[in-house]
């Protein structure tokens, strides 16, 4: 029985309110989920080049195993996906866009996912379902990486440094990770930097193009489809319970070719929490202890699936359970 299917029934409170390994739906023991022998078991990756590691993380009929082991030993060699000043974006168009969920739906998301502990005003807080006209504007294809963050930290001597970072020293073997926990401020800061030296008009995405990019402009659940599937994105039921080399999961990513918009680290937005359009404040436990909080969305390693959902709302309660990461996006010029 896998750990998801003989946990779940204990993760009933609001996981704000237990331990993080209950959250998690964690026992007390030891628990393992990759390979103990991960490289032994796939020791043929360790003579392949980089482009071909790019391959081997990108097929997903491969195990789950062998991916991770194979962006692993990329991040080692040198990740030829990533440039910190000329990262991987994809364009989007924009348009008149549906976004949120119809107030008819609330019970309905409420009890498919109220035995891993979420509460109800954390669905209505989605409602309702609006019209938003977004401009053309690019996202970067992978979240900010550990290697990325590194050099503006180097170049700017700025003291966000990530808590995961444990005494703040750079984690080299899990440079193409993506980067967290930082601040909002820390994001922020970044993707200043970053549009300082490109002569760009980076910035982080706002909520609506978040989820309009997530869902691929179609107003989907999850960025796959309509259903939850666990092997397509680095969360709590199946994953690892750490970080992953970004792009590992192929099967989630988003028609546009989006990678890790489920899962791997929670990712900060420019907005900041308010009521849709036509829509109520929800003072949450969120709302409670960090008034205007900054939204967050997608799902991560340490969180259930239903932070997967396209739709949901959240954002950093300090708590070691959320893994607050972030990815870039880009203003476009009007005849781009």
């Amino acid at each position: 029985m896998s750990l998801s299917q003989r946990s779940v029934d204990k993760v009933l409170a609001n996981p704000n309110e237990v331990s993080s390994r209950e959250a998690m739906g964690l026992s007390e023991k030891f628990e393992e989920r990759l390979d103990p022998h991960l490289f032994a078991s796939h020791r043929d990756l360790l003579a392949q080049d980089a482009s071909a590691l790019v391959r081997e993380l990108s097929t997903a009929s491969h195990s789950a195993d062998r991916r991770i082991a194979a962006g692993a030993v990329l991040g080692i060699l040198g990740d030829p996906r990533l440039c910190t000043l000329r990262p991987d974006m994809v364009r989007l168009p924009g348009g008149a866009v549906t976004l949120g969920l119809d107030e008819s739906r609330v019970d309905e998301v409420y009890e498919r996912w109220s035995h891993v502990g979420v509460q109800r005003h954390w669905i209505t807080k989605e409602c309702p379902a609006h019209v938003m006209q977004l401009k053309p504007f690019a996202l970067a294809r992978y979240p900010v990486t550990n290697q990325e963050y590194r050099d503006f930290l180097l170049d700017t001597g700025a003291h966000f440094l990530p808590s995961s970072w444990t005494h703040g020293v750079y984690p080299i073997f899990a440079a193409n990770h993506p980067v967290w926990t930082v601040t909002p401020d820390a994001a922020d800061a970044y993707v200043a930097w970053l549009s300082a030296q490109t002569g760009r008009k980076f910035r982080l995405p706002t909520e609506s193009e978040w989820e309009y990019a997530s869902s691929g402009g179609g107003g989907q659940e999850y960025p796959w489809g309509n259903q939850f599937l666990p092997d397509h994105a680095n969360t709590v039921e199946t994953g690892p319970l750490t970080t992953t080399p970004v792009g590992c999961y192929p099967a989630g990513f988003t028609a546009t070719g989006l990678a890790d918009m489920a899962g791997n680290v929670e990712e900060y937005t420019a907005s900041t929490y308010a009521p849709y359009p036509g829509g109520t404040p929800v003072t949450d436990d969120l709302a409670s202890v960090e008034p205007g909080y900054r939204i967050a969305r997608g799902g991560s390693f340490s969180r259930y699936g239903d932070l997967c959902r396209c739709k949901r709302r959240h954002g950093w309660y300090r708590s070691p359970i959320y893994a607050m990461g972030f990815r870039i996006a880009e203003t476009l010029a009007t005849n781009a």
